[in-house]
């Protein structure tokens, strides 16, 4: 496989019910408080963000109540009612975006449906990015959405440094070889480790000022 065209983990995405819930939520476990980000009028949702290495980031995530409901669902399965129906309980680890240089390629050479290639673009940030029409995440969220940063940008560049490190990343599934093939297809295998279970989770191991801590969904 071209290397140059392979993917690599960008950020991870924690929803919540709303942006001051999840926000409360991280900075509880970690000790550390999610910056705000800005929001997306194309998904009417908002976020905010936390560096766990220089291009690496824990994305907060929820709808915005301010912004209009979109003509289409919103990513991340965030209009699902039962994921709305957990995140009323905590935030959970929904998903993960993996960043490459050659979006169109990568894409393709995929197993998973990943869905249209969108150009988007928040304050000074503009990225390309693969949304599922129906806004369902592939693989329950174990197959990441790919992102390819448009210029030299990218928002854990203007994050202050945190103590916080991603330690481990890992994943439960029914059917863990199709899943790791799917991942290995994108140059994705050593981002995240998959083992077999009856039940579909996501989980993200950090350091952080308060010890090891979980985000799992």
């Amino acid at each position: 496989m071209n290397r140059a065209a392979a993917a690599t983990l960008d950020h991870l995405v924690l929803a919540a019910t709303t942006l001051a819930d999840g926000i409360a939520y991280v900075s509880e476990l970690t000790g550390l408080t999610p910056l705000p980000g800005g929001k997306h009028p194309t998904m009417g949702t908002h976020n905010a963000l936390l560096r766990l290495s220089p291009r690496t980031y824990l994305e907060v995530i929820a709808i915005d109540p301010a912004a209009p409901k979109p003509p289409h669902r919103r990513w991340f399965d965030l209009d699902d009612i039962a994921l709305q129906a957990e995140l009323m309980e905590a935030p959970r680890l929904v998903h993960w975006v993996a960043r490459t240089t050659d979006i169109a390629s990568v894409a393709a050479r995929c197993d998973a449906k990943l869905g249209e290639i969108q150009s988007l673009a928040r304050g000074e940030y503009r990225w390309r990015l693969t949304v599922a029409g129906d806004g369902r995440r592939p693989g329950r969220g174990l197959v990441p959405a790919l992102i390819e940063w448009q210029g030299a940008l990218h928002p854990a560049d203007a994050l202050p440094p945190t103590p916080v490190t991603l330690l481990e990343f890992a994943a439960t599934h029914p059917d863990p070889v199709t899943i790791r093939a799917t991942l290995a297809s994108m140059g994705l295998e050593r981002e995240l480790r998959v083992t077999f279970d009856r039940e579909t989770r996501l989980a993200a191991m950090l350091r952080t000022p308060r010890g090891v801590v979980t985000l799992s969904s």
